[in-house]
């Protein structure tokens, strides 16, 4: 347990896309656009954003997929693909901070993950990144039926692994989550580097400088 401006924490939460995955439909949509103009109109008008996050609420790609390809025939293998060949959307890992989740956990600093991710999609990153397991607890979205920035989503962590708001550092790089999260009390990280990140956990002396 450690303290900045006279505030203890002692748990650290990781959002995973964007912060330990490297995750952008764009890895895989490169592949298969030669136009990148044609690709960015296709996820911002067809397989967006929006229309993904029904899938991190657990609606799964047997039912959303077909719908959507019905509505786009011309369309269709490039919105199948988003379900065929999900695992190609993330370039690896980040390492930068996948070494520092393994440095916490060397120094038995508690880690948890709170992840917005489909019902798929999960147990494939489960059993294909090792660090994916080096967690004392994770929440799934698409398991629980809710997502972030819902607070309920922040609130179910709190409450499943008895972690104190004012006590817990959130990892996230979305500023909605940052938000959601410190309107309930929590200390929070806009990820955007390892490096940051680093700083951060060493000025709140959770990771010495030798590490």
């Amino acid at each position: 347990m450690s303290s900045l401006a006279g505030v203890s924490t002692d748990a650290v939460v990781f959002d995973v896309g964007g912060v330990l995955l490297d995750w952008n439909p764009r890895h895989l949509y490169r592949k298969l656009f030669a136009d990148e103009r044609e690709m960015e109109r296709f996820l911002a008008e067809i397989c967006t954003l929006d229309w993904h996050a029904a899938h991190d609420l657990g609606t799964p790609y047997s039912e959303s997929l077909p719908r959507l390809a019905a509505e786009h025939p011309e369309h269709e293998d490039m919105i199948l693909a988003w379900g065929r060949r999900s695992e190609e959307m993330i370039a690896g890992p980040i390492p930068g901070t996948v070494d520092i989740l393994g440095e916490l956990r060397d120094r038995d600093v508690r880690c948890y993950a709170l992840t917005n991710m489909e019902a798929e999609t999960y147990p494939l990153r489960l059993e294909r990144y090792d660090f994916m397991r080096w967690f004392d607890g994770t929440v799934v979205s698409a398991t629980e039926g809710v997502a972030k920035p819902d607070p309920e989503a922040f609130l179910l962590l709190l409450r499943r692994y008895d972690l104190v708001p004012k006590r817990t550092l959130l990892i996230d790089d979305s500023e909605r989550n940052i938000r959601a999260a410190r309107a309930l009390g929590m200390r929070t990280l806009h990820f955007r580097s390892p490096e940051q990140l680093r700083e951060r956990l060493l000025r709140e002396g959770l990771l010495a400088a030798g590490d």
